[in-house]
């Protein structure tokens, strides 16, 4: 038990101290991106935000990982611009009247690259 709570210690320090000297810290956010356009648009438009540093967005698993500067944002805002793109952020929704300006693709799957590539086979 006494090893846990060092061990415990030292991570809370090492990222108390990652947080002072701005280095970036990663988010995973869940989100409802299925082709290569809600990829884009995200990747892209997102690194517009304070704080962000990288962005990438994986259809397979639905997941967007944000490296941020956490003495400029958090994760609240980094979800409310994911939603103002019209793409749902974990529990926040989108923002709708940004999601009807989306192409139907990135609505529906069924454009550009799917989320989840149909194997020949099953082509109809």
């Amino acid at each position: 038990m006494k090893h846990l709570l060092t061990a415990l210690l030292l991570i809370a320090s090492a990222t108390t101290w990652a947080q002072r000297k701005g280095e970036p810290v990663e988010l995973i956010i869940r989100t409802n991106a299925v082709c290569d356009m809600c990829e884009k648009t995200i990747e892209t438009e997102l690194l517009y935000e304070k704080g962000v540093k990288a962005v990438d967005v994986d259809l397979e698993t639905n997941l967007i990982s944000v490296k941020v500067d956490p003495n400029r944002t958090d994760v609240a805002k980094v979800r409310t611009a994911i939603a103002k793109l019209g793409y749902t952020a974990d529990d926040v929704a989108p923002d709708m009247a940004a999601r009807e300006k989306l192409p139907a693709c990135c609505k529906n799957e069924g454009c550009g690259l799917p989320a989840h590539p149909v194997a020949p086979e099953q082509k109809n």
